[in-house]
């Protein structure tokens, strides 16, 4: 198996064996990854590497957006706004060659992850907490 289809088949199995609020932090981690290279690339005026790096982007942030369910959370409807407009400043970006609405749009996207991160560590520990909790001796 070469290095490459072994890349990819792990990071396959990752996906599908992580929960629900980790597999969202992974996605994040990659917006934020695929964003800071289309901003380097750009700034090298590297064309191609920047563009697929933006498209990337903009499939994820249109699948977060299609995710997102404000019925069950009406607040996220802020949050939906934000990702259809940085997908409008990530095709600006690429059609006007500007890396600073790459950096903008990286800049509002690493305090969200940092956040989800944070809450996903949050969950961890209450579910550890509460597993620690049933399991101890003389528990009720």
């Amino acid at each position: 198996m070469s290095y490459g289809l072994a890349q990819a088949r792990y990071a396959s199995d990752a996906a599908t064996t992580v929960s629900p609020a980790r597999l969202l932090t992974m996605i994040y981690d990659r917006l934020v990854a695929d964003l800071g290279v289309a901003h380097d690339a750009m700034l090298r005026k590297d064309w191609a590497t920047s563009g697929t790096r933006l498209s990337n982007a903009c499939e994820i942030l249109l699948e977060l957006h299609a995710t997102l369910d404000t019925a069950v959370w009406p607040d996220g409807e802020g949050l939906a706004q934000l990702y259809l407009w940085m997908v409008g400043e990530l095709m600006q970006a690429r059609l006007r060659q500007a890396p600073q609405r790459v950096a903008d749009c990286r800049d509002l996207v690493v305090p969200l992850r940092d956040a989800w991160g944070q809450a996903v560590q949050q969950l961890a520990g209450e579910q550890t907490a509460d597993t620690a909790g049933a399991q101890a001796p003389g528990a009720a």
